[in-house]
């Protein structure tokens, strides 16, 4: 799932080690969400989105992520 994570990380002059640590997961899972590798639970996600200051849908892009599902799903 794409996500604004690394977007907004580096918007903040943010480490990944850093929001790792205020996210209290690891550096890898952050790692992962930012290269699209890992979705991240609905928890962790508005943990995230309240340390930027976004919302949920926007930090996840769910919008987008939905369009694409969707035409995923009309080309089975």
């Amino acid at each position: 799932m794409k996500t604004k994570v690394r977007e907004l990380r580096l918007a903040m002059k943010m480490t990944q080690h850093q929001l790792a640590d205020l996210a209290h997961v690891s550096s890898r899972t952050i790692i992962s969400i930012e290269k699209g590798q890992y979705s991240p639970s609905l928890m962790l996600a508005y943990r995230i989105a309240l340390l930027f200051g976004v919302s949920v849908e926007e930090l996840c892009c769910l919008k987008e992520n939905k369009e694409l599902e969707d035409r995923e799903y009309e080309n089975l």
